[in-house]
């Protein structure tokens, strides 16, 4: 029987993570198509603008799957391996051209037209990201949540600075702070680097400012996926988790939690936030935990043992059977856009995520971030996935921050790449003719090594995160 039992668990958790792996395939294909299709119709839309003949717009490599070819002789394809695509067009580098149809060869335009087929791509996905993320705001606005400490770790970069619970981080290094997302961002730009960082905070009810100032040394530098906001030793404030739904015959029902309960402490631990709270039970089953909630003014002690179930992905987790949300009331700003604000602003958070990548291969780079933070189509998958699950709106911008992330990474001069492409086109629009064909031989050649041992770092990481 106990055997029986255990195959039947190793079953669940099987098809568990068989079924969230596949949905997690799922996403990132059509995440990974959508992005592929616009970036190669940037390509398609100015190679015909200025008067290239396009062979053949296939989204996807290898065996043509569905093909259809439109008036003007170009074939559009659907390919069996769905990890890309690319525009073919007429070029003489490729085999012979008819003396008849040179003139709509892309080797045969000018310079300065090759290199706007090259930028056209890259172009595509910002003008995508800047269309989601104009969405996002007009549609939601923005929710900015106040940058206020709930808590400071012993030892850290922020308490050797004198940060103290209940203040709020109004600026680092000068920078206002608006949000907890706005730290972040400024925490990021100092990952790896040595030197004093200073922090303008205030306390609750107050309009005085002080300034406090700790030292960073090789800050991170050698972290995988650094944390800026645990490693600086602060946790932001959360307001506490509240019962939405108590579910009849679960151990919290058995237990006597209402909706509307504030949860207090769990075995004499504050529980600052409702992620904090599910966690602590998820990793605690089948142990009898005593709950402090807070009923009409009142504080009552509840005991409730989680039920062991087994989560998405195979994990033997706890559960009470409850509802859980959180009342964030005073502890956000929600800022409501126009839709020519909304656009303005959807144009700043592209050019925010631009100077976030490229701050990142910077300090790449330099030495200042490990390797180890490079993902690879494994790392992006479970993005995609998990997005996904979020909600659609989690879903669209993350579309949006990869659809930069592929623009900014194109335009890097790298040949085989975009801004490979205009970087020959450059020399040879200022030169007056083009490189020879050895030395753009050499030049791909080592931008294709360059390329597959980045592929290679990061899908190693990948399969060493798995």
């Amino acid at each position: 029987m106990i055997l029986v039992q255990y195959v039947l668990t190793l079953e669940c958790i099987w098809n568990n993570y068989v079924v969230s792996s596949l949905s997690t395939l799922l996403w990132f294909l059509i995440a990974i198509s959508i992005l592929v299709a616009i970036h190669e119709y940037g390509h398609f839309y100015v190679a015909r603008r200025c008067g290239v003949k396009v062979l053949r717009f296939s989204i996807g490599f290898g065996p043509r799957l569905l093909t259809w070819t439109d008036k003007k002789g170009t074939e559009f394809a659907l390919s069996a391996i769905p990890l890309g695509g690319y525009v073919k067009m007429l070029d003489e580098r490729e085999g012979e051209v008819d003396e008849a149809e040179r003139p709509y060869a892309f080797s045969s335009k000018k310079p300065w037209q090759r290199i706007l087929i090259a930028f056209a791509g890259p172009l595509a996905n910002f003008i995508f990201a800047i269309l989601l993320f104009w969405l996002i705001v007009a549609v939601r606005g923005e929710f900015q949540m106040f940058p206020v400490v709930g808590e400071v770790k012993p030892n850290s970069v922020a308490a050797l600075a004198g940060l103290e619970a209940g203040q709020e981080i109004l600026a680092i290094d000068g920078e206002p702070t608006p949000s907890t997302e706005a730290v972040l961002h400024h925490l990021i730009s100092r990952l790896g680097e040595t030197g004093p960082i200073t922090f303008t905070v205030s306390y609750p009810d107050s309009t005085l400012q002080y300034e406090s100032q700790g030292q960073l040394h090789e800050w991170l530098r050698d972290a995988e996926q650094p944390d800026p906001i645990e490693g600086i030793g602060i946790v932001f404030y959360q307001p506490p988790a509240v019962i939405s739904e108590v579910t009849e015959g679960k151990p919290a029902f058995d237990a006597g939690f209402e909706a509307g309960d504030i949860v207090v402490a769990t075995d004499g631990i504050p529980m600052g936030s409702s992620r904090k709270w599910t966690t602590y039970i998820s990793e605690r089953p089948n142990q009898e935990l005593e709950v402090e909630v807070e009923r009409a003014g009142e504080i009552i002690a509840l005991k409730v043992t989680p039920a062991q179930e087994t989560s998405e992905d195979g994990k033997t987790v706890g559960r009470i059977g409850v509802g859980v949300t959180t009342n964030y009331k005073g502890s956000y700003r929600r800022i409501e856009y126009g839709p020519g604000e909304a656009f303005v602003r959807g144009v700043q958070k592209t050019w925010e995520t631009v100077d976030f990548v490229l701050l990142s291969i910077k300090k790449l780079i330099l030495g200042e971030i490990s390797t180890k933070n490079l993902s690879g189509p494994i790392g992006i998958a479970k993005v995609a996935g998990d997005s996904a699950k979020a909600g659609s709106w989690a879903f669209v911008s993350f579309l949006a921050m990869i659809s930069v992330y592929l623009g900014v990474l194109n335009l890097l001069p790298v040949p085989v790449l975009d801004g490979g492409h205009i970087l020959f086109g450059l020399i040879e629009w200022v030169k007056g003719s083009p490189l020879s064909e050895r030395v753009q031989a050499l030049g791909y050649q080592a931008g294709l090594a360059m390329v597959l041992c980045l592929m290679v770092v990061a899908f190693y990481n990948d399969l060493v995160r798995l």
